[in-house]
């Protein structure tokens, strides 16, 4: 009897610290998900264009606007006084839809969070500073980490509210706008022990900062040389016409894409031999 009763008390024992299970621990998310989430709240916050100035990235607008519009008068143009069949003005004109089309692509989704911006009211965000530096991927912004109780957050910050931010961690409180997530105020709650040493940006990451821009140019640039350079040519007949422009315009803007890919491959295997320890 007493060995039965020993046994049903070491069961219940075992029944009850089965029970106890921890709570409130998240599961271990995978690798292809993550990046997968980090692209989509990419765009869905403006892309190329977040952490900038809803007013700045309104001008912006206005001026590819401008550009497409300027775009559409060279369309007609051609359309109207090529001297030559209908297929070859329209293969000529047609390639002058490129450069909308990438700016539409790029522009448009954070010229949309802009104009909700300038009406919306900024959100407070409170947490303790992990991370600042003046090194980031975005022309004259730099980054700010911060833990909140949804987890680690990272901010691109101008250099003058980046100045405030001191080299300890501290509490700190931001003013961001809810969709393009500009950095409209810094405040550090605390006393700034450490001051933060300025960090140079290398030539490197300047030149990366600049691939965005360079190469969706350099792509619709090349497509248009390329096919209007043979559309002016007097080539006989009309689909031989047709189909070089085409094909001249398509090796340019191939060539220029993949010497651009190999480019950008290279500036970030420098840049990740710079900086091996991300943020600091």
């Amino acid at each position: 009897m007493g060995k039965k009763r020993v046994q049903s008390r070491n069961v219940r024992q075992v029944r009850q610290v089965r029970q106890v299970r921890p709570k409130n621990i998240p599961a271990p998310a995978a690798g292809g998900g993550d990046q997968r989430k980090q692209r989509e709240r990419y765009v869905q916050t403006g892309g190329m264009l977040q952490g900038y100035a809803p007013e700045t990235v309104v001008r912006i607008g206005y001026i590819a606007g401008a550009a497409a519009l300027g775009c559409l008068v060279v369309m007609a143009l051609l359309l109207l006084f090529l001297p030559y069949g209908w297929f070859v003005k329209g293969v000529a004109a047609a390639v002058w839809l490129v450069p909308i089309a990438f700016g539409l692509s790029f522009i448009v989704p954070g010229f949309r969070l802009a104009l909700k911006d300038r009406k919306a009211e900024p959100k407070l965000v409170q947490g303790q500073l992990m991370g600042a530096s003046e090194v980031s991927t975005s022309i004259g912004l730099g980054m700010l980490m911060i833990k909140t109780r949804g987890g680690v957050e990272q901010y691109l910050v101008t250099p003058e509210r980046l100045s405030k931010v001191p080299g300890n961690q501290v509490n700190v409180m931001l003013t961001v706008t809810p969709n393009l997530r500009h950095v409209r105020g810094v405040g550090v709650m605390g006393q700034r022990m450490v001051g933060r040493p300025d960090q140079p940006i290398p030539p490197v990451l300047k030149r990366l900062r600049m691939m965005p821009i360079v190469t969706p140019v350099a792509l619709a640039a090349a497509a248009i040389i390329g096919v209007d350079a043979i559309a002016l040519i007097p080539i006989q007949p009309e689909l031989a016409h047709v189909l070089a422009a085409i094909l001249l315009g398509a090796a340019l803007a191939g060539a220029v894409f993949g010497v651009s890919h190999l480019i950008q491959r290279r500036l970030y295997t420098e840049v990740q031999a710079l900086m091996p320890g991300g943020l600091r």
